[in-house]
């Protein structure tokens, strides 16, 4: 009986420090593709990251964006040329696990305890 329970919470620890893989250097650039529900209808965003920009397509208009990496997994966006003052904030990206072709990451404003989560897949 002892043992089994021993067996139980050497599993049950063994999987508390499991970590996703996360080769974020595969993910620093390229052209992706996220997709999202806002209100009722579903909304894809696609975007090109160069080394410190990106550029957002989405509702066939552009938008460009500075990026500054903070380490290998999480980096900051801010918007070069914001439209609204919302867009002047600037947003916090990292990632959280990856695969061959895509990356699920957490975003949120930067200082805000609120986060969302998403998938990007990688076009190319």
């Amino acid at each position: 009986m002892k043992m089994r329970i021993f067996g139980l919470a050497f599993l049950g620890m063994a999987a508390a420090c499991y970590n996703p893989p996360r080769n974020c250097s595969d993910f620093k650039e390229g052209e992706f593709r996220f997709t999202t529900v806002i209100g009722e209808k579903e909304q894809t965003t696609t975007f090109i990251r160069k080394k410190s920009i990106e550029i957002d397509y989405y509702q066939e208009k552009s938008d460009t964006s500075s990026i500054r990496w903070i380490n290998d997994c999480e980096y900051v966006v801010k918007k070069i040329i914001p439209k609204t003052p919302a867009e002047e904030k600037s947003i916090h990206m990292k990632i959280l696990s990856t695969t061959d072709s895509s990356y699920t990451f957490e975003y949120g404003l930067v200082g805000s305890s609120k986060k969302s989560r998403g998938t990007a897949f990688k076009v190319n």
